[in-house]
Order: C-alpha cells, then sequence, then structure tokens
C-alpha cells in the first residue's frame, strides 16, 4: 500500500484558503494572548486584536526579543507573565541557558514536531534512536512527542556515550536517526572502528546545528538520507526539509516573518533578516518572538506540494552588537539612525582597526553621493552611538544580501 504523501491537509491549501485561516484565527489568538498572559496584557492593552487580521497588519505590533523575556522572567518566575497558566499546571516546565524556563503544555504532540518527521519519511511502526538530549532541555521530548504523532517507538538514547549508542543501534536495528548530524557521523565512524553493523539506519531527522552538504553527501554514502527540522524551545517547529530539499517550510501552526535586525520592520522577500514567530500555542502564545536566527523567504512553492511559505535555512545570528572603544553598539541603533534619515536605504557599520585605534565607519545606500547628507548622518551616529564615525554613501544595491547590519572586522594578530 503507498503511504500518504502529506501529513495533513493543511499542507496543501491553496494562497487563499491560507489567508483566510489567518484572518479569521489570528484575530483570536492576539485577543487570547492579551486576555491570558500578562505581559501580553501590558503589551497590547492599546491594540483590537479584530483589526490583526494579516501578516502585513501583525507588522504593527510590538516584538518580543530574547532578552526581554529573560528580564520579565527574572522580575517573574517562572515564566515572565508570558504563560497562560502556572508551573504546576504544566506537563514539563525546561531550563535554556540564560536561564530561560520554557513550559510544555497538555497537548499530543505541543512541539508539532510530528510533520516534520513525516516529511522526513517517517512512518508508523519506525524505531527512533532519539540522541537529541532529555536532560534540562525539551529536544529529546521534541522528537518522542513527534514519533509518538506519527506512531513510531522511540528508543530514548540521549547524547553521548558513543560505544553504547552504536551497541544499541546494532541490538535494537532502528530505521530512523534524530540528534545532530555531526552526532550521526561520529556515531558511523565509531560503528566503523568497532565492526558494528548499524546500516539500519535509512533515515535520519536532524538539528540543532548547520548541515554543510559535505556532511549531508557523507551521510547519504553512509546509506542514511537526513532531513533538515529548524525549531527552538520557545516556539517549537518553526520550519521543516521536505525531499525536495529545496529550502526549508514553514510550520502551518506558526507565522513566520523576516525583519530587519534590531528592528520589527519586514524586508522584501529574499532579504537576508531576522526571523520572527508567531505562535498559536495556547499555553505559551509568543507575539512576533524575535528567535536571534537570520534567513531569507524564498520565491514559489516547494516541489514536493507543500505550499506554505519557504526559509532559506540558517544564514547566521541577527545579535551582531560589538563594543567599540569601550562602548556597546547595536542593530536597534542603526535601526534609529535610519530613522532619522529616511531618504537612506540600506546600511551597514564596518568596524575594523588602525593599529591599536577602534574605526567605524557606516555605509549607507543613496542615490547620489551627497556630502551634506553624509555630514547629517555621522551626526546621527555621535547622537545615537555616542562614538564617532565615518560615513560612506554607496550605490543602491551596493551592500551585500547577507542581513549584517554590523560587520566587525578587526583582526588582532
Amino acid at each position: 500500500m503507498q503511504l500518504p504523501e502529506y501529513f495533513d491537509k493543511l499542507e496543501t491549501r491553496d494562497e487563499m484558503t491560507r489567508r483566510l485561516a489567518v484572518q479569521m484565527e489570528l484575530p483570536k489568538q492576539i485577543a487570547f494572548a492579551r486576555d491570558n498572559a500578562p505581559a501580553y496584557g501590558e503589551m497590547l492593552a492599546d491594540v483590537d486584536p479584530s483589526e490583526i487580521t494579516s501578516v502585513e497588519a501583525l507588522a504593527g505590533l510590538p516584538v518580543t526579543r530574547k532578552d526581554e523575556l529573560m528580564q520579565r522572567q527574572a522580575r517573574a518566575r517562572p515564566f515572565g507573565g508570558l504563560a497562560t497558566a502556572a508551573a504546576g499546571e504544566m506537563r514539563r516546565v525546561y531550563s535554556s541557558p540564560g536561564p530561560i524556563y520554557e513550559p510544555e503544555g497538555h497537548v499530543p504532540d505541543y512541539w508539532r514536531m510530528g510533520r516534520a518527521l513525516f516529511a522526513a519519511g517517517v512512518r508508523a511502526g519506525d524505531l527512533v534512536h532519539n540522541t537529541f538530549s532529555y536532560h534540562f532541555t525539551p529536544a529529546g521530548f521534541m522528537f518522542e512527542s513527534g514519533a509518538a504523532a506519527i506512531g513510531c517507538g522511540v528508543f530514548a538514547a540521549g547524547v553521548g556515550q558513543t560505544e553504547l549508542q552504536v551497541t544499541t543501534i546494532a541490538d535494537l536495528q532502528p530505521s530512523v536517526y534524530a540528534g545532530t548530524p555531526s552526532f550521526l557521523k561520529i556515531i558511523l565512524d565509531k560503528a566503523a572502528e568497532m565492526g558494528a553493523d548499524v546500516s539500519s539506519l535509512k533515515r535520519g531527522v536532524v538539528g540543532g546545528e548547520a548541515l554543510p552538504p559535505s556532511l549531508r553527501n557523507d551521510l547519504r554514502d553512509a546509506g542514511i538520507e537526513v532531513r533538515q527540522s529548524y525549531g527552538t524551545a520557545d516556539v517549537a517547529l518553526i520550519a521543516y526539509e521536505s525531499d525536495a530539499m529545496e529550502g526549508l517550510i514553514v510550520d502551518e501552526n506558526v507565522i513566520v516573518e523576516i525583519v530587519r535586525p534590531g528592528t520589527g520592520d519586514p524586508v522584501d522577500d529574499g532579504e537576508v533578516g531576522e526571523v520572527l514567530v508567531t505562535s498559536f500555542s495556547q499555553s505559551y502564545p509568543l507575539v512576533r518572538f524575535a528567535t536571534g536566527d537570520m534567513s531569507a523567504v524564498m520565491p514559489g512553492e516547494s516541489p514536493c506540494g507543500r505550499t506554505n511559505m519557504r526559509i532559506a535555512g540558517w544564514m547566521g545570528r541577527a545579535d551582531q552588537t560589538t563594543k567599540i572603544r569601550g562602548m556597546f553598539v547595536r542593530p536597534e541603533q542603526i535601526a534609529a539612525i535610519l530613522e532619522r534619515h529616511p531618504e537612506l536605504g540600506k546600511a551597514r557599520l564596518v568596524v575594523d582597526r588602525e593599529g591599536v585605534n577602534d574605526t567605524m565607519t557606516l555605509h549607507c545606500e543613496h542615490e547620489n553621493a551627497d556630502e551634506s547628507l553624509a555630514q547629517a548622518v555621522a551626526g546621527s551616529i555621535r547622537d545615537v552611538c555616542k562614538l564617532r564615525g565615518e560615513v560612506v554613501l554607496v550605490a543602491t544595491g551596493t551592500l551585500a544580501n547577507d542581513g549584517k547590519v554590523i560587520d566587525d572586522i578587526r583582526s588582532y594578530e
């Protein structure tokens, strides 16, 4: 019997159906967050949820950043008023470095990883060898709940103990690996050293780090096809890879925006920016949560038939804060400078050294080299950053499309 191609019907909705669903459900979720999570009761107090009926309207709401989340949690343990229930009412509570505490609500496949595993070819009856951590952070449970949603068995391997991992795989003959791609390569190398048969592994669902093409090819040569998943402990699954392997498809239960780092301003499709996620979770309804990761929207739909927006995968970190002459300079400050000069396009602050001295030069896109404008921007740099910097006006489209707002190229050799 031919296996079903999609996890559910949501994956193949046409654009109009998906847009109408957002139009109906997004105002309800914004109202729910405002009325049930005390922190959002404050942040969204002046918002009329009935007006937030599109991704474009969502862009007018405040961004929830990780440093703000940590500050709120420090003032009001454990969830900073961003969750809708107390810790004792959750199924589980986790801790990520910071510390940041994350809840797991009483919902089957709370983390929605079943969709990612299914797109990777995992099916009911597969045994999943899960090497993600079950300690403190939720990664192990994220993938276990996804496997359960499909109907798979799971061996809760956790991290480390490579020889025991190999022995267990040889004994139990699982068909699926879950974990980081680099650890899978370590397991395969150890198996070869031990002379153990781990050839039962045919599929891998990987995450937590980049998957370079060379490593993907090494794993394929070993007989294992791996597919990427992208999620966080805050908002669960964000996007996943299918067998088409053309970008990551956004999950059906979140809204993803790509914005200019340090702002909440959406960038054009194809331009690299920071990933913001709005979750439809009823336990932890984060609105415009800044992941700190960089990516870009890809054009069109996936050849696999899934119709949701695609992103290009992980393209670096958005937190480009650096220290110059003893002062921290942040992407938010570059955004503030641009707000003062709306005639400018993109900008990039290049930080370098001349001898023992730090230098900073703000490269700004503009249609012509206007010396008076350059001087005005230099004045804005002094006002906003409390530092002196040079300004160079460059032609529109000159700056690289890599999402960098601050490029620190200093060498200390």
